[in-house]
């Protein structure tokens, strides 16, 4: 769950960071697919293209490394320059109504003709424009998919329902939507790729950070039943999830155990966006405190950055939530406990490819038992779920926010070792 409050202290390290990295920005090269337009697409037309913008180019591999190092993520795998596409497609609402999401497609400029597809999801945000297919530059969230483009691999980034390009709110630990729009992301992406006279392959390796590590199971998981008759799953390795909020990151959360400040925007954000989707509480003031109940619902609307949510909010839950907010995050019942028996369902199931799990030692927002939890579940199935320790990783004075960086590290290299 990247926060979104870090966005601007991470935004201005970006500027620092970023200002030797060699990028060739090309400017709005937009193109439209024949049948395309801008309406939602039917559900039997999940995964059309609509259109393809290109983004950025890093014409050589070491363009790529000195962007990637800007961004203080390991360039040691570098092997290709890449080109950064944004795409536009129809894909489905949480409520099965047509819709269109975006997402990031990079491609390396090298290599096989037939290209071996990573899938990554990315964490929180609620801003629309911090979505990975917004980006123009390597940053936080754009670099994973630059770094396995540049190792090789068709590197797929959804931004998920309602951020990047797509209309509305974002459902915020959605799984659902957040499955449907990466599986039609990469029926998108398939698309674009066949027409630049290429191709991908069948095999999807799957891996996220944070909200997206729940969504990365999810899509494993339809991968593995066959919900689509081109793509087959060959391996998991989700980062510092949140597997299982009702008895893991509920508790560390309203305890005091994580970060009081991420605990104060994720227990906001869960209630905001999951009472859109499932009509929680009647009036924010059920909910929150004064005066936040009169601007807490506008602030995730995807239009406020991480800073304003910062500016916005209290700095402790205690000063967010009413004694009925409290309870009913301590003690979950009706459409609430149902809910999040969807959200922590993802690791319920038997994967038959390789699964590794990683976390950094007592990270700050996703509490560990969250790790312990999806790996114990996955064993109750038969399924044997290797746990990598990233041991302390820092990014920004996170230790999460350092998972991902060195979870993309140690995942492109496992990856390349896979048949």
């Amino acid at each position: 769950m990247e926060p979104t409050y870090q966005a601007g202290r991470l935004r201005s390290a970006r500027r620092r960071l970023n200002a030797g990295a060699a990028l060739a920005v090309l400017a709005a090269a937009t193109v439209t697919t024949g049948a395309a337009s801008a309406d939602p697409a039917h559900p039997s037309d999940r995964g059309r293209l609509v259109s393809a913008q290109q983004r950025t180019t890093l014409a050589t591999k070491e363009d790529v490394a000195a962007a990637l190092a800007g961004a203080r993520y390991d360039a040691s795998t570098v092997r290709f320059g890449v080109d950064a596409y944004r795409l536009v497609y129809r894909t489905v609402d949480p409520d099965g109504r047509p819709i269109t999401a975006s997402g990031l497609l990079v491609l390396p400029r090298g290599g096989e003709h037939e290209l071996r597809t990573v899938s990554f999801t990315h964490g929180t945000t609620s801003y629309r424009s911090d979505a990975p297919s917004s980006m123009v530059t390597a940053g936080f969230v754009s670099s994973p998919a630059l770094t396995y483009a540049s190792a090789g691999f068709a590197a797929v980034a959804p931004d998920y329902v309602g951020l990047g390009a797509g209309p509305g709110p974002h459902p915020w630990m959605d799984v659902p939507s957040e499955t449907t729009a990466s599986l039609d992301m990469l029926r998108a992406a398939r698309a674009f790729v066949s027409g630049t006279g290429r191709a991908l392959g069948h095999d999807v390796l799957v891996t996220g950070f944070s909200q997206g590590a729940s969504a990365a199971m999810g899509l494993a998981r339809t991968l593995q039943a066959g919900d689509d008759r081109w793509f087959r799953l060959r391996a998991v390795a989700p980062v510092s999830g949140a597997y299982d909020f009702r008895s893991a990151e509920l508790p560390a959360l309203l305890d005091g155990s994580l970060e009081p400040k991420s605990s104060v925007l994720y227990a906001a954000y869960l209630l905001v966006a999951w009472n859109r989707l499932h009509h929680l509480y009647d009036s924010p003031g059920d909910v929150f405190q004064a005066p936040y109940d009169r601007t807490i619902e506008s602030l995730f609307d995807g239009s406020h950055t991480g800073p304003q949510l910062f500016a916005g909010t209290p700095d402790t839950i205690d000063a967010l939530l009413t004694p009925r907010g409290f309870e009913m995050l301590r003690h979950p019942t009706g459409r609430l406990a149902k809910a999040l028996r969807v959200a922590d369902g993802t690791c319920d199931w038997a994967p038959r490819v390789p699964v590794r799990l990683y976390a950094a030692d007592a990270d700050e927002q996703a509490a560990n038992a969250n790790t312990d939890h999806c790996e114990a579940a996955l064993r109750s199935h038969g399924a044997n779920a290797e746990v990598v320790d990233l041991g302390t990783p820092d990014f920004a004075g996170s230790r999460h926010l350092g998972s991902n960086v060195a979870g993309t590290a140690a995942i492109v290299r496992w990856f390349s070792r896979l048949p």
